[in-house]
C-alpha cells in the first residue's frame, strides 16, 4: 500500500493507490490542508488590508435567510426604546450649550481690554458711566518647556582667628550624585521616552535647539540611574500584585539587541501583569518559556485570567491558582472563520455579542455584584449553554484544521475555563484589559523602538532588563488625567532620601 503522505503532484498515476478507502483518506486529507491554507491566506489578507475591528457589521446581509432574520431580530431589538440611563446621556447631549470649560487649575493671565474714554460717558446725558459686569473669554495658550539651572550656593565659614575650623552646609539629597540632570530633567526624560514614546535621540535634538547639550549615551546612564531609584517601588508593586484575588496577565514581544550580532535583533518579552484594581507591573524575560509566569507568580493561589498560551499550563498546574478564560480569544477565531463558514461563524458571533450586551448593560446600570451575578446567572448561562450545545454539534461536521475546526477546538478545550466567570462577579468575561495595557508598548515598539542589551540579562536581583521594562510601563498604565512626569519627579527624589 503506496503512503498518500509520500505522495506529491510529481507521482505517475501508475504509483497512485487503487484502494478507495486510501483515495478517500487522501480526499480528506487534501482538503483539510486546503482549508488550513485558505484561513491562513484569509488571516493574513485581513492583517495586511483588512479592518482591524472585530466587530459584527450590521449591514452585511448573510447568505442565508434564516440567519439574517434572526440576526435582524436582534439588530430591531438593540434600536428599541432606549434605556433610562441611554435617555439621560441623550438629554445631556441635547442640552449642551458649548465647549466644556477649560482646566480651572491653569493659571490664568488676565488681560482687562477697557472701552474708549468716549465709550465710557453717556451719549445722552454726558454722565459717567458705571461698571455694571463683564463678558470673560479664555483662549487657551502655550508656554514652550524650557530649561533652567538651579544654582547651589553654600556659604564658607570658617575662625578668623585660629584660621581653621571651616563650616558649610551638605549638598541636599540627589538622584544622580556628580551628575547635572535634576529631579525635574530626569523625569521629563523618562515620561517623554516611556509614555510619549519618543526616542533619546529625538531628546537630544530638541535640547539642542535650546543650547542644551545632552548625548544619547548620557541619557541613557540617566534612566538606568532612575531605574535603580525605582526599583524598591517595583518590587513593593509586585507584592501588592500577589495579593489581590485575581491577576490578568499577557505578553508582548520586544527586539533585543545581542553583541554578537550586530545590526540584528531577536524577540525578547514583556508580561504584564493587573490585579483587580487595575494597577499593573510588567516583567522582562529574554525568552516566552513558561518559565516567565512561574517566577513571576511563584505560589500565587488567586483566580489568574490569561489566553490558553501553553506557558501557562505549568503554572496552573503546580500551584493552586484557577485558570479564567478569554471570550474575546474565542470569539475572535470564529471572526477568522467568516471567510470560510459564514453561517456557522455568523451564528456564533450573533451569540457572543449577547454575552457582551449583558456586560455592556450592566456596566451602564452599575450593578452591584449581586445584580451582576444574578444577570449573568439568569442570562448569560442560557447563551453559553447554546454556544456550548453548537460546539459538540460541529465538532464532527468540520475539518480539524480548517478555520472553524480550529475555533471550536480552542472553545471546547477552553471551555471549563470561559465558564468561570458567570460564577464570580469580580472575574471579567474577558482578557481584553491586559491586551489594551500592552497596546501602549506597540505603539512605543513602532515609533520609538525598545531595545534591550543581551549583556544585561545577568542573575543579578533586578538587571537593566528587568528595570527598564518595569520603570518603564507602569507609569504609563494610569487614567488620562494623571501626570507621570509630575509623580516621577517627587518618587525619584523621594526614594533617592528613603536610601540615604
Amino acid at each position: 500500500m503506496v503512503d498518500p503522505t509520500k505522495i506529491t503532484s510529481k507521482t505517475a498515476k501508475a504509483n497512485l493507490p487503487n484502494d478507495t478507502d486510501m483515495l478517500k483518506e487522501m480526499v480528506l486529507t487534501l482538503l483539510g490542508q486546503i482549508d488550513d491554507l485558505n484561513g491562513q491566506l484569509y488571516y493574513l489578507k485581513r492583517q495586511l488590508f483588512g479592518p482591524k475591528s472585530e466587530k459584527l457589521n450590521p449591514a452585511q446581509r448573510m447568505l442565508f435567510e434564516d440567519l439574517y432574520k434572526e440576526l435582524q431580530s436582534k439588530l430591531e431589538e438593540e434600536s428599541s426604546p432606549k434605556t433610562p440611563s441611554e435617555r439621560r446621556k441623550a438629554k445631556a447631549n441635547e442640552n449642551h450649550k458649548g465647549r466644556r470649560p477649560l482646566p480651572p487649575e491653569l493659571d490664568r493671565e488676565i488681560i482687562e481690554i477697557e472701552p474708549d474714554a468716549n465709550e465710557k460717558v453717556c451719549s445722552h446725558c454726558r454722565s459717567p458711566k458705571q461698571r455694571i459686569g463683564e463678558e470673560v473669554t479664555e483662549k487657551l495658550d502655550y508656554i514652550p518647556a524650557c530649561f533652567k539651572v538651579k544654582r547651589y550656593v553654600r556659604p564658607k565659614y570658617a575662625c578668623k582667628q585660629c584660621e581653621g575650623d571651616v563650616s558649610i552646609a551638605p549638598l541636599p539629597p540627589m538622584a544622580i550624585d556628580k551628575g547635572i540632570p535634576a529631579e525635574g530633567l530626569l523625569a521629563y526624560i523618562i515620561t517623554s521616552k516611556y509614555a510619549d514614546h519618543l526616542p533619546l535621540n529625538r531628546l537630544e535634538g530638541m535640547g539642542r535647539r535650546a543650547g542644551v547639550e545632552m548625548k544619547v549615551s548620557t541619557m541613557c546612564d540617566w534612566v538606568g540611574h532612575c531605574a535603580d531609584l525605582l526599583s524598591p517601588l517595583v518590587k513593593r508593586m509586585h507584592q501588592k500584585i500577589l495579593q489581590s484575588p485575581k491577576i490578568n496577565t499577557d505578553d508582548t514581544s520586544v527586539p533585543v539587541k545581542s553583541k554578537k550580532r550586530k545590526g540584528s535583533t531577536y524577540k525578547g518579552y514583556l508580561w504584564v501583569y493587573l490585579d483587580d484594581c487595575n494597577n499593573a507591573v510588567f516583567d522582562f524575560t529574554p525568552t516566552r518559556s513558561r518559565e516567565g509566569p512561574l517566577n513571576f507568580l511563584g505560589d500565587y493561589g488567586g483566580f489568574v485570567q490569561a489566553d490558553a498560551y501553553s506557558g501557562y499550563d505549568e503554572f496552573f498546574r503546580t500551584s493552586e491558582a484557577t485558570e479564567v478564560g478569554c471570550h474575546a480569544h474565542a470569539r475572535r477565531k470564529f471572526e477568522y472563520a467568516m471567510d470560510s463558514d459564514p453561517v456557522r461563524a455568523s451564528q456564533m458571533l450573533a451569540l457572543w455579542k449577547s454575552l457582551y450586551a449583558i456586560e455592556k448593560n450592566a456596566k451602564e446600570q452599575t450593578y452591584s455584584d449581586a445584580q451582576l451575578l444574578q444577570a449573568r446567572q439568569t442570562e448569560a448561562k442560557p447563551i453559553l449553554d447554546q454556544i456550548y450545545s453548537n460546539l459538540m454539534a460541529w465538532k464532527d461536521q468540520v475539518l480539524p484544521k480548517s478555520p472553524t475546526g480550529k475555533a471550536i477546538t480552542y472553545a471546547l478545550n477552553q471551555w471549563e475555563a470561559l465558564m468561570r466567570y458567570v460564577d464570580d462577579p469580580i472575574l471579567e468575561i474577558d482578557n481584553n484589559l491586559s491586551e489594551r495595557t500592552l497596546r501602549m508598548v506597540a505603539v512605543g515598539r513602532n515609533y520609538a523602538p525598545l531595545y534591550i542589551m543581551k549583556s544585561s540579562l545577568s542573575s543579578a536581583p533586578v538587571s537593566f532588563s528587568r528595570r527598564t521594562a518595569r520603570s518603564k510601563y507602569y507609569m504609563t498604565t494610569t487614567p488620562h488625567n494623571y501626570n507621570p512626569c509630575k509623580n516621577c519627579k517627587s518618587l525619584s527624589f523621594g526614594l533617592y532620601r528613603i536610601a540615604c
